[in-house]
């Protein structure tokens, strides 16, 4: 299926027409419009955590929200922003398959058959690839972080915690806006806009667009290209239809086309630490130019009937995406300008596709005994295709490798929570869910071109049928009217899978054992100042036992995936909402963590061992290998972030918006082997910016926006290229978006 992209750019001038065409009525604020402290001065945010709509400070779980402005008010795209937003949260940035960690734990991108620890739910749909969602901040209303296990409610693959995000819907009055902004740095544009009201007295729509145009931050010295270059096209469509006070049908339909033409790597010295630069050098290859391709459709149906007191939801979803990520790695060898003949190219073509439905029934609120209870189905595809280009003159080679994977899946559960309202003050919240989940995969290889294969070229298959119980219990105690605290005990898990894209996997390593999770947590709430302020707190302590991961050998230059027997991360959450006049607010948040593998038999060498400690050659040194102690990679001690808005009347009609966010977070390992030097990412902290003129209508505005503003480059994740590969073995650095600064300007009617 191919939709041309011609005609999804043409959304935001559809939507600039209808706006130019229509008269101007009185604006409504719609819904998610406000931030996530509105001007009003009310620190009051309803979020949908535990499935019923909730004050934050109501909700007995680590969370954090994001409003659609925050997000809007940087661009931002993807889900890097968020890091710089909630800590405890890092997004690794690797070729084309970015994956969220929360609390230390995630899963890695090397395997692409991973279901993710942290899973993605847009509008109650699952999202366990980050492809199903590629631009998932697009006309928000929120975006709801929980940190910690979630198996009751949320279930599906959420031992780490789950992202739920939460579109904007159609509004009750006729509304729309349209807002540009040219990036000078990434030299391009960024369009949307969104048109919305009733089409009848019964029935509501909303229309959303955005295309975006831009250069990247990393000059292709090989093609005089900056990569990567974005070119990506997105529109929503919303229907809501109300025929009574008990009926309501909200139906989403989105459809997004993302290309990606170069990459974010160069190359460093493995003696030194990181050095990350903004200049790369790589030609094409045979196998087409780096980058990634992406089409993607998702949509949903939620319906929700009143029967008496209690409410039924039906949420029916589909997902699909069809993409192609090539990567190749810069050739440029340190210190100098030319490049090497040595090239090594992957293309991974992907197909998926997922159905999916939930029913659930919701009591009322305020009786003795609350509760939920709901049934879960979902069934996808999955194919995986593996290319791998080899030119290596050292070896006289030059040939090319394929490996095919396909997977079914299907997933049953059943779930239920119950809240006991003790006392006016006391609650005893216990959920359950049972999951049932059955997968079948086949991998095989072959050579397609070239004198002998240069990978081990295998078949495998296998199935699984699991079932999993995640139980919780929550004691949640209001000390006042402002003042709560609670105590959890959770559990979590994560189905087992195979291994998709290693070469050489045999029916013995194809498959891997599920992960576990076990979560206690301590935590305080509290609204003072007459509503004004927020401090929140949690203390927890998350095991995981059967970790799934997957680690990079370079001698083998190959990844080795399986279960590490368990880690553990303790920590602190720390979260201020300060609002103290309709001018000002101010939103802080902190938390300082101790990751660590707890035990770890068979894992990869560090680069800290000596080789008659762990031999990366030798199978057996290897299997005898345990890095019981080492922290977990990508995991910082401390992170945190700070973010003030201050409102200034200039004239008696016009207003100075400015918003100053400082991120950052102390140093980590991001290179599997732990190095000590090009595996290791020094501590850092970002500084964002918004200078914005409007009116206090808000009709129109005109913002200078800078993202990085000092310019920290950082790397996402690094690894060692090794010889034969390369004639000089490198480090491998994956590098983030550097200083960019951009105009904006937009108007509401």
């Amino acid at each position: 299926m191919k939709i041309f992209s011609w005609g999804l750019m043409s959304g935001v001038a559809v939507i600039a027409m209808a706006a130019a065409a229509t008269p101007a009525v009185a604006q409504s604020t719609g819904v998610g419009e406000s931030s996530a402290v509105d001007q009003a001065g009310s620190t009051d945010i309803i979020v949908t955590a535990q499935k019923r709509e909730q004050s934050l400070q109501d909700v007995p779980i680590s969370l954090e929200v994001v409003s659609g402005a925050q997000i809007e008010a940087f661009r931002s795209n993807d889900f890097r922003s968020i890091m710089n937003l909630v800590p405890n949260v890092f997004v690794q940035t690797t070729a084309g398959n970015n994956v969220i960690y929360i609390r230390g734990f995630g899963s890695p991108p090397a395997n692409f058959a991973f279901d993710q620890s942290v899973s993605l739910y847009m509008d109650g749909i699952y999202a366990g690839r980050n492809r199903q969602a590629q631009a998932p901040f697009f006309d928000l209303e929120r975006v709801e972080v929980l940190r910690g296990p979630q198996g009751a409610l949320f279930g599906k693959n959420t031992p780490a915690g789950a992202v739920s995000i939460i579109s904007r819907g159609p509004t009750r009055e006729f509304e729309g806006s349209v807002t540009a902004a040219y990036n000078f740095d990434f030299e391009g544009y960024d369009a949307s806009g969104f048109v919305s009201g009733p089409i009848s007295d019964t029935l509501g729509f909303r229309i959303a667009a955005r295309i975006q145009d831009q250069e990247g931050w990393i000059e292709n010295r090989a093609t005089g290209n900056d990569d990567p270059r974005l070119r990506q096209q997105l529109i929503r469509g919303t229907l809501r239809w109300e025929p009574s006070a008990s009926v309501d049908v909200t139906a989403k339909l989105e459809y997004a086309n993302q290309d990606i033409r170069g990459g974010v790597t160069v190359a460093s010295p493995l003696t030194t630490p990181q050095r990350p630069r903004q200049t790369r050098f790589l030609e094409d290859s045979a196998l087409g130019e780096e980058g990634q391709e992406t089409e993607s459709i998702m949509g949903s149906v939620t319906a929700n009937f009143q029967v008496g007191d209690h409410t039924i939801t039906s949420i029916t979803g589909y997902s699909w995406f069809d993409s192609n990520i090539i990567n190749g790695f810069d050739q440029t060898i340190p210190g100098t300008l030319n490049n090497t003949v040595n090239s090594v190219y992957n293309s991974f073509p992907e197909n998926f596709s997922q159905f999916s439905q939930e029913i659930r029934l919701l009591s009322p609120q305020g009786e003795l005994i609350e509760y939920i209870v709901g049934g879960y189905y979902d069934r996808s595809t999955y194919e995986l295709t593996q290319l791998g280009g080899f030119n290596i003159p050292a070896l006289n080679y030059f040939g090319l490798l394929q490996t095919n994977f396909r997977q079914t899946a299907r997933t049953l559960s059943a779930f239920g929570q119950a809240t006991l309202n003790a006392t006016d003050a006391l609650r005893v919240i216990g959920s359950l869910r049972y999951t049932n989940t059955k997968k079948d995969g086949t991998f095989d290889g072959e050579l397609v071109y070239g004198p002998f294969p240069l990978r081990p070229l295998t078949s495998a298959s296998g199935n699984i049928n699991e079932d999993l119980f995640d139980p919780s219990i929550t004691v949640q105690y209001d000390i006042s009217d402002s003042f709560m605290v609670y105590a959890a005990l959770a559990r979590g898990s994560k189905s087992g899978g195979f291994v998709s894209n290693t070469y050489g996997t045999r029916d013995a390593t194809f498959i891997f054992d599920p992960e576990r999770s076990r979560n206690i947590e301590f935590g305080v709430k509290s609204t003072l100042s007459d509503g004004r302020l927020i401090l929140n707190a949690a203390f927890y302590d998350l095991k995981f036992t059967d970790l799934q991961v997957s680690v990079y050998n370079p001698v083998l230059s190959s990844f080795q995936t399986g279960n590490a027997a368990s880690a553990r991360s303790r920590g602190i959450e720390g979260q201020l909402i300060w609002n103290p006049s309709p001018s000002f607010t101010l939103n802080a948040s902190a938390a300082w963590q101790d990751a660590k593998y707890l035990d770890f038999p068979g894992a990869g060498c560090l680069a800290t061992q000596p080789i008659t400690e762990c031999n990366p050659g030798n199978p057996a040194s290897i299997a005898a290998n345990n890095i019981a102690g080492a922290p977990l990679t990508l995991s910082s001690d401390f992170m945190a972030s700070l973010q003030g808005t201050a409102r200034v009347p200039l004239t008696s009609a016009l207003r100075l918006d400015t918003t100053v966010v400082v991120a950052g977070r102390s140093e980590f390992f991001n290179s599997d082997n732990q190095s000590p030097l090009f595996g290791v990412q020094p501590g850092f902290a970002k500084v964002d910016m918004r200078m914005q003129i409007t009116p206090a209508s808000e009709r129109w505005h005109i913002a200078l926006v800078g993202n990085n503003l000092t310019n920290e480059l950082t790397t996402g994740s690094a690894f060692n290229l090794p010889s034969p590969i390369t004639p000089v073995p490198r480090a491998i650095l994956y590098v983030e978006p550097a200083r960019n600064i951009f105009i904006e300007a937009g108007f509401r009617f």
